[in-house]
């Protein structure tokens, strides 16, 4: 396992060298994007419409992050990331279209996402669930907030950061998942035991 400092734009190059297990720290540009994000860049793709933002070899956050307004601008009190799971019947086609690199969230993501990442070069890196004030730290600004009709916490917001993580490579781009090796692995454990037992 390595630890490795990525800036935005990342290359499909440095996601290849990465595996699950490795740590990473991003700087640069985030946007977060939750379930309406999700849904209304796609909506935007299929109807031709441009989006706001360039989301290619970048980095999209699953989160909704609590900001307030100090002297006319924002700023971010907590971030923390949201469940990941909830996306995974769209990651795949977002991943696909938009060219995302890093997809960073919170208990993990599932095959079709896992397929995604291995075919178009991405991987998902998880964050601590709730550490919000740490992930607040690392961002340095907020550069602009797009789709704010949505919500706070469902609006896009463009942030700056620096040193963002520490993130742990949970779905690399060869197709390796450690959430999913995890439940495989405490599955044939349960087996084990349930032998033992003499209770099967």
């Amino acid at each position: 396992m390595t630890t490795y400092k990525l800036k935005t734009p990342i290359s499909e190059e440095e996601i290849r060298k990465l595996v699950i297990g490795d740590t990473i720290y991003i700087s640069g540009e985030i946007y977060t994007a939750r379930d309406q994000a999700h849904k209304r860049a796609l909506e935007y793709y299929r109807k031709g419409i441009k989006l706001p933002v360039n989301l290619e070899n970048g980095a999209i956050y699953h989160c909704g992050p609590l900001v307030k307004k100090v002297g006319g601008k924002w700023e971010v009190v907590s971030a923390g990331p949201t469940t990941s799971t909830r996306m995974e019947p769209i990651e795949a086609d977002f991943i696909e279209i938009f060219k995302v690199r890093v997809v960073i969230g919170k208990g993990g993501m599932g095959s079709k996402t896992t397929e995604a990442m291995k075919r178009f070069g991405a991987i998902y890196a998880a964050f601590t669930g709730g550490a919000g004030a740490l992930a607040a730290k690392s961002i340095k600004r907020i550069k602009g907030v797009e789709w704010l009709d949505l919500g706070m916490p469902e609006a896009m917001w463009i942030l700056e950061v620096e040193d963002f993580g520490p993130l742990t490579v949970a779905i690399d781009s060869h197709g390796r998942n450690l959430h999913e090796n995890i439940i495989k692995k405490a599955q044939e454990n349960k087996s084990k035991i349930l032998d033992w037992l003499g209770i099967r």
